[in-house]
């Protein structure tokens, strides 16, 4: 017959809580005061917490959102997610240096020495390399994962924020220098059999994080200006229900991929190699976005999100 379980000390847990959590000492030190092992003053800190003598509490200083954060890191299954705090009455332009700044933060906290970082390109990714200070690394490479979109001057901006970032890293550059999208898949093939083309692409496939925006099939500058894309490009992805992209790989409003004959024109990182990265960071929010970020994040692609308070907030409430 198991012996009952002798009623608490309640005088030594106190005690002992008292000594450790408001005198700064250490469980040594408790254990040697009161003659009694290590492992026992580990045991009666435990026991006090389950007897309610001691009550921890987390008081995070205003403008962090922890608990906001840890919802949604649960929700759709993120190792990260980081809420920005954004006064509404500030313009867009403020939003985008914060989540810039905070999406430079992550980077500089999280980058390891030999790694492989894939840059994708649009405004909050801009925001994120204007934020970022130089910083001593070793063995890194950074690479382009889409080729540019546009006028030249958009084109060759692509490259100039890899270039900008590897050296504000110290790190190496790795540039695509092809268009984003091509007229036909015969110079598709042909621009991915260039030498230089094919050093970026031999990273695709061995990427440790990948920072990219989401796009909004809404909102997407180069989808709406008439001349990026071929004619009737906006109307086909919308008839087939796409709500959003990551690096020109449209989905739907249930993540699910959507296929047009778009996709044999893009060159660029896929959909299947984004998987296979070890990390992919999103950098996006704003109003307008809502919809797209969360069908990304249905789409098992996204790892870590670094958004906005309201932004987040419609997302937990979805």
């Amino acid at each position: 017959m198991a012996r009952p379980r002798s009623a608490p000390d309640l005088y030594l847990l106190s005690k002992v809580s008292t000594l450790y959590y408001l005198h700064d000492q250490t469980q040594q030190e408790i254990a040697d005061r009161l003659r009694i092992s290590r492992p026992t003053v580990s045991r009666l800190l435990q026991e006090a917490q389950e007897q309610g003598i001691v009550q921890i509490t987390v008081a995070p200083p205003r403008g962090l959102h922890i608990e906001l954060e840890s919802r949604l890191e649960e929700r759709f299954a993120l190792s990260a997610v980081h809420v920005v705090d954004v006064d509404d009455a500030h313009p867009p332009s403020t939003l985008l240096r914060q989540l810039g700044a905070a999406a430079a933060g992550y980077l500089a906290r999280t980058l390891q020495p030999n790694s492989a970082i894939g840059l994708a390109w649009g405004t909050t990714l801009s925001a994120m390399v204007q934020s970022m200070a130089p910083m001593a690394t070793d063995g890194v490479h950074v690479v382009q994962t889409l080729g540019g979109i546009g006028p030249p001057a958009a084109e060759a901006y692509a490259a100039e924020l890899v270039r900008r970032l590897a050296q504000l890293l110290g790190a190496v550059p790795v540039l695509f220098p092809v268009p984003g999208v091509v007229a036909t898949t015969e110079v598709r093939d042909v621009l991915r059999n260039d030498p230089h083309v094919q050093t970026a692409l031999r990273y695709f496939d061995r990427l440790d994080t990948v920072y990219v925006g989401i796009g909004s099939i809404e909102s997407n500058p180069v989808l709406n200006d008439g001349h990026s894309f071929p004619a009737g490009t906006l109307e086909s992805l919308t008839s087939a229900g796409a709500v959003g992209d990551i690096a020109l790989r449209f989905f739907d409003a249930q993540g699910a991929p959507v296929k047009t004959a778009l996709d044999e024109h893009i060159l660029g990182i896929t959909t299947q190699q984004l998987r296979r990265a070890s990390r992919v960071v999103a950098v996006a929010g704003g109003p307008g976005k809502v919809d797209a970020i969360h069908a990304a994040l249905k789409a098992d692609i996204v790892n870590v999100l670094i958004t906005d308070q309201d932004t987040a907030e419609e997302l937990a409430r979805r």
